[in-house]
């Protein structure tokens, strides 16, 4: 009986460990934890030409840096008739938190949706261009590979803002300026 109130105990522990491993954070973020090296998993967008090959809204981001000044640094690559371009780019801060604004193609609203500053980060990205508003939604992770579970999230933010799985390109092994 002892052992078996030991095993459970045991189990129970390492769930809670599990669940609390890394927590998602929605609101209320700290930013200068966003900062480091990210990899592009999963793009998502209303407006499939955007991110599709060849799409103007098609960044793989290298890095974030939170600067002293609250604005965030984007350190990125994007193909530029056929040739790998980084780039650096910053958003300024608005007045909401983890809401960023940028000129380019339009005007854009760039907000981190959901992190757990460790494995994933979700932003999301309002462009409008000549009247006409598109999304974007992407999925970052700190590491090349991410896990399953961070995928199913990124598709429930998705759907959240209207975009089914005909919306979403895996980005995985599309970074040509990476490869």
């Amino acid at each position: 009986m002892v052992l078996v109130v030991l095993v459970l105990g045991l189990a129970l522990d390492l769930a809670n460990a599990q669940f609390n491993l890394h927590i998602a954070v929605g609101k209320n973020y700290n930013m200068a934890r966003i900062s480091g090296v990210w990899h592009l998993a999963s793009m998502a967008s209303d407006n499939m030409t955007y991110i599709e090959e060849k799409g103007d809204l098609r960044l793989f981001i290298r890095n974030i840096q939170f600067l002293n000044n609250s604005n965030l640094q984007f350190d990125f690559h994007i193909m530029i008739h056929g040739e790998c371009v980084a780039v650096t780019v910053v958003c300024e801060k608005t007045k909401n938190s983890g809401e960023f604004s940028i000129a380019y193609e339009g005007e854009n609203k760039v907000l981190l949706v959901e992190t757990d500053y460790t494995m994933y980060a979700i932003f999301y990205m309002q462009n409008i261009k000549n009247g006409t508003k598109t999304q974007v939604l992407a999925l970052y992770g700190r590491f090349m590979k991410i896990d399953e579970t961070y995928q199913e999230r990124f598709e429930n933010i998705c759907k959240l803002y209207g975009l089914g799985s005909q919306n979403i390109i895996d980005m995985t092994n599309k970074d040509f300026c990476y490869l």
